[in-house]
Order: structure tokens, then sequence, then C-alpha cells
């Protein structure tokens, strides 16, 4: 029996047990699983034949059959596929490029053409069967073996808003082994269709869909993420699993709601990580899917899965989850030992899901301690081995001497009632070092008052820890992934632009 030990391994399997049925739908355009692993093979032969070993292609390409077909194509002939973000100003493109060093550009922006070892493709939205054609592979090309486990496959990007962001490297048994976790956490297989609405240079979304071919299941994919557009498709296909961040899913159930959608009962699985689940649409994401379980993940690009959370174990409310299958956690201090539960330190994680290295731009230091590794995440163990996030030490504020973590001001501000989200800031201050800021959004058409916030915080919260200043951004700016644009929101106050609440 064939060991299935890279991400394309199982195309053949599938294709022998249903060629003619579809296995992914992307922008309207569909491919079976016999026309898929036949574009794949053809490719793969083509890119192995024009890029050496050892050397990747970049993919600089929105979502697209040609996205998905190249990936694909890339990971089988055993040459990294390096997932550059179209939306990247053009500088940070070429510093991307300029330190991967690929063997080959493929992109969809002609200014990038002056490149030497760049093909642009003019259409990449095209159907999945123009693909091969437009790259020119022969259709007399010999298939290529399916790569050793360890070799690279993928290079992603954290989404860093200021400089290069960080190219993290994995091989391809890093996703096949959380693959076979993820067996022992749910059931997810080849009668299943998987909805991953959100851009492929989200690893979350690009997880999804190799994944979800690796199983068996139809996977469906948005040219870009619009909630309309997802209720639509869940729709459509008869969705059973949901991927998404939590903004995507709080967006996707207030318009099903908004639109008097009917229940979605195929839905077995929403899925949800990037950011801690807010709670606020539970009760519409149960009307809306009655038959659905919901889970969320804590990760991180470079460890993949930490923990998970599933809405009917017993978890602590203030809990990220226990460890996901596979994967020992443990809370240590600076000298690298085990801490006893409910004692903080740095949150270490050993797991056969890490990351290889970085590819470029990796200049903040991992803690390693033998095959543990942190990045920088502080936080708590219970004595049943749940976990609890204090916050990241490279966001910790010092005020007055005293350490505060602002994603605990956060979440106490986010369970007011009029607060949608919060970003805490530290501010220059010359007698306490920084003091603490607290930039809001708010629901639609409600307001509130600084000292109402006070109380709420109090409730909660030493004083130390409840910030005095606090104001509405113009406008709310989210990272690639979904999450809180800090850097973004603290140039916004810089700038002077903010409403300060009285």
């Amino acid at each position: 029996m064939i060991d299935h030990q890279t991400i394309t391994a199982t195309l053949p399997r599938h294709v022998r047990a249903r060629p003619d049925t579809i296995a992914v739908v992307c922008d309207g355009h569909t491919v079976t699983w016999k026309e898929l692993d036949r574009a794949v093979d053809r490719l793969a032969a083509h890119l192995a034949g024009v890029i050496p070993a050892g050397r990747g292609v970049a993919l600089h390409l929105p979502n697209s059959p040609a996205l998905v077909l190249l990936f694909l194509a890339a990971a089988r002939a055993g040459r990294e596929a390096q997932i550059l973000d179209p939306g990247w100003p053009a500088e940070m493109t070429r510093a991307a490029i300029g330190e991967l060093s690929p063997g080959l550009v493929i992109t969809h922006d002609p200014a990038l053409s002056v490149e030497s070892h760049a093909l642009t493709l003019v259409d990449p939205h095209g159907p999945f069967e123009t693909v091969v054609e437009v790259i020119g592979a022969s259709p007399s090309s010999q298939a290529v073996r399916e790569p050793d486990p360890l070799t690279p496959f993928y290079v992603g990007f954290t989404s860093g808003s200021t400089g290069l962001p960080k190219g993290y490297r994995r091989h391809h048994l890093s996703w096949v082994e959380s693959f076979r976790a993820g067996d022992r956490e749910f059931d997810i297989g080849a009668n299943d269709v998987v909805l991953a609405p959100g851009a492929l240079t989200h690893s979350l979304f690009l997880y999804g869909l190799a994944h979800g071919l690796y199983v068996g299941a139809t996977v469906i994919l948005c040219r870009q993420f619009r909630p309309n557009l997802a209720c639509r498709l869940m729709a459509k296909h008869q969705v059973t699993v949901l991927y998404g961040v939590p903004t995507q899913l709080e967006m996707t159930v207030e318009t099903a709601t908004r639109e008097q959608a009917p229940p979605l009962t195929t839905m077995r699985w929403v899925l949800s990580s990037g950011a801690k689940w807010p709670g606020r649409v539970m009760e519409g994401l149960r009307a809306h899917f009655p038959a659905s379980r919901f889970a969320e993940f804590y990760g991180a690009s470079e460890l993949s899965f930490v923990t998970v959370v599933k809405d009917d174990e017993d978890v602590p409310p203030d809990s990220v989850g226990r460890a996901f299958a596979g994967v020992d956690l443990s809370i240590r201090d600076h000298r690298g030992q085990r801490l006893p539960p409910g004692e903080a330190g740095q949150v270490f994680v050993a797991s056969p899901f890490v990351f290889m290295d970085y590819a470029c731009g990796g200049t903040a230091a991992l803690l390693r301690d033998g095959d543990a590794m942190s990045v920088g995440d502080i936080g708590t163990l219970d004595a049943r081995g749940y976990l609890r996030l204090v916050g990241r030490a490279s966001r910790m504020i010092v005020t007055s001497g005293k350490n505060v973590h602002p994603e605990e001001i956060e979440r106490v501000l986010e369970s007011h009632p009029t607060v949608m989200a919060a970003a805490v800031l530290g501010i220059d201050d010359e007698r306490r070092g920084e003091r603490l800021l607290a930039l809001l959004r708010l629901h639609p058409d409600l307001s509130v008052a600084a000292s109402d916030l006070i109380v709420h915080a109090r409730s909660h919260l030493p004083l130390y820890k409840i910030p005095r200043r606090f104001a509405l951004p113009p406008r709310w700016p989210l990272t690639p992934s979904g999450k809180n644009d800090f850097a973004a929101l603290r140039r916004i106050w810089e700038s002077e632009r903010c409403q300060v609440l009285r």
C-alpha cells in the first residue's frame, strides 16, 4: 500500500474512485479529479524541467484556477511554491523575490515581467483547462515521481504591516502529519464539500484546499471574500465544512441573518482560526447552521495547530483550548524550566507540524529548547491542560513599572455591549514610561462614554491595567489575515484623526 507522505500523493486514488466527480470549484470554474490530476502531472513535469532542483517558483497570483494548479504542481515536482501576496506594494514584492531567489516567477502583473525569469499570466482567472497550455507544458511530458516528504513545498508569509513579512518554509510531512492529526479531531472526508472563502495567501485557506483534496472532498474557493457570495456558495453547493477567520464568519452570519437565508442543514463543521472567537454572533450561527459543530484553533505560522476548542467540550471561557492531537504543550520560565499549572511563562510547543526555517525576513528570533519552540506567546496551563493566553511578549507594555499585556484589557473592553473591537496601545509618557490608550470600534449606531468603559473595566481589572484614554479611529484597519492591524491603528492615532471619548 502506498504511504501517502506528500500533499498530492492521494490524487491518483481519488481519480480511481470517482474520476468525473468535481474536485475544485474556483471563481465559477470547475475541474474533475481526472482533469485535476492530469493537469498537475503535466505542469509538475514542466516545472521540474525549467526550475533547477533546490529552487522554488514564486507565485504572484490572485485566487484563481492558475494558482490552485501551479501550487499543486510545484508540490508534486519537488519545488517549493512561494506564495506572494498580490496586494503587496511593488517594492515589497521585489524585495521578497530578491531574498527568495526563485527559479521562476509566475505573475499576473506585467510590471514584474521585466524579470528575466518571470512569466506573466494575462488572465489567471481563466478556466482550469487553459492553464496548462498558457504555461506551455508539453502534452507528452513524462510524469514525475512524488518527492521525498521532507522536501520543502511551501513558503508562506506572516501578515506583517511594516517591512518585509517573514517567509516561513514547510516540508510536505509537516502538513501531512497535521492532516492525520485532524483525522483524530474531526471526520472530514470524501463526502464533504469544503468552503475556504479567503485568500490562498492566508495559510488557513491554503491548508483548507490542500487538506480537502488530500481526503477527497470537493473544495470551493472564491476570487475574493464577500459575505453575500459565501452565503450563495454555501447554499448552492450544500457546503458541509466552512473555514474562516472570526471577522469573516461574523460577516457571513450577519449577512445570512439580514437576508433571512434559510438554515443550511448540511453544514457539519464551522472552523475558526486567526484570532480568538468573540462569540457575538454565536446565536445567529446556531440558527443558520443548526446541525453544525463549531471549533476554533490557536496556532501560529511557524507552529501550525497548537490548541483546539470544540463547542461540546467543557472549556474554561477564557481558554484557547487543549493541545491539538499530536502537540506537546509546556509553560517555561526564562531559564527554560517547566512551570506548574497556573504560573505564567513562555508557551512552548513540540509537534511534528512545526516549520523548517525562515526563507526570508526572519529577523525575529524564535526560542528553541530541543524539539520545542516558542514564538513569544505568554500563557498559563491549568491542571486539566487548558491553555490561557496572557499576551505576546512583543506587545507587552510597561507602565509605572508594571508589565501589562494589552490582550487581557482588549478582551475585557470587547465584552462591553457597545464595543466590537479594541486595540490597546502604549503611548510614551515621561512619568509612567508608557500610558495606556484604548482605540475602539463600536457597534453601528451605538455610543459610549469613557466613564462607562472605566466602570466596566474596573469590575474585571486592577486600576493599573485600566486605560484612562479612549478614542474612535475613523476606520478600522485589518491585516490580510483578518486581525487588527496595530501598526496602522497607531499611525492613525498619531495622525490626530481619532475622536477622543469624553
